[in-house]
């Protein structure tokens, strides 16, 4: 039989009180949400020790069944938020048939996450080259070898691709692949999420309405 994983037990009353987060932080307000997130991103990135741009991705497949992976966030502002993958994965195949996901950041350090839901869409050629740019060629020769989500016979077989496409390519960097571009999430809806000791947090959601937000607050 196999063993149980090991789960961390409740914190006692004890263990709140010496691990106290956000204590002294002024109540969560804001009227826009671009401008809090540029904010929690900030500190994120400052405090995070590593991928403070890390977001978990909610898609659903043919079937409906939920599937979640972890991206990287490469932009985001009042249009939305934006990630680059293979077209033809997993995700960017359910996001083709069905543009509508969930996103989920998640700030250990920091006791925040960030929650959005809205449609999906392509963005630009021109965004999508900007950012093909700014990737080192080693991460350039991948993307043109991977068939992401595609059964891989061996860790050998996708070497051999990429030096093929390295020899393909030769000294320049290779252009962006047909297969490869990004998607720009357009939130209907935003909640950040704030702990407070004894599972007391703190939960702030805006929903789009009529081209602006409104707000509220949920209980923990």
């Amino acid at each position: 039989m196999t063993d149980k994983p090991a789960i961390p037990a409740s914190p006692s009353e004890a263990d709140y009180l010496s691990h106290v987060a956000n204590a002294d932080l002024p109540a969560l307000t804001g009227e826009d949400p671009f401008a809090l997130f540029a904010e929690w991103l900030a500190d994120a990135v400052a405090k995070e020790l590593n991928d403070a741009n890390a977001m978990a991705l909610a898609t659903v497949d043919e079937t409906g069944l939920p599937d979640v992976r972890m991206v990287l966030l490469k932009d985001a502002g009042p249009d939305g938020f934006v990630f680059y993958t293979n077209l033809g994965s997993a995700k960017g195949r359910q996001l083709a048939a069905n543009p509508q996901a969930a996103l989920l950041f998640h700030w250990k350090s920091l006791r925040r996450q960030v929650r959005v839901r809205g449609t999906v869409t392509p963005v630009t050629d021109a965004e999508a080259d900007a950012y093909w740019a700014t990737r080192a060629k080693p991460a350039q020769l991948g993307a043109w070898a991977s068939e992401q989500s595609r059964p891989l016979p061996d860790r050998l077989a996708f070497e051999k691709r990429i030096a093929e496409y390295g020899l393909k390519f030769g000294l320049g960097k290779p252009p962006r692949p047909p297969h490869w571009s990004g998607w720009r999430v357009a939130p209907q809806h935003i909640e950040f999420w704030r702990d407070r000791a004894f599972r007391l947090h703190e939960r702030l959601v805006f929903d789009r309405a009529d081209g602006g937000w409104t707000t509220q607050r949920l209980y923990p």
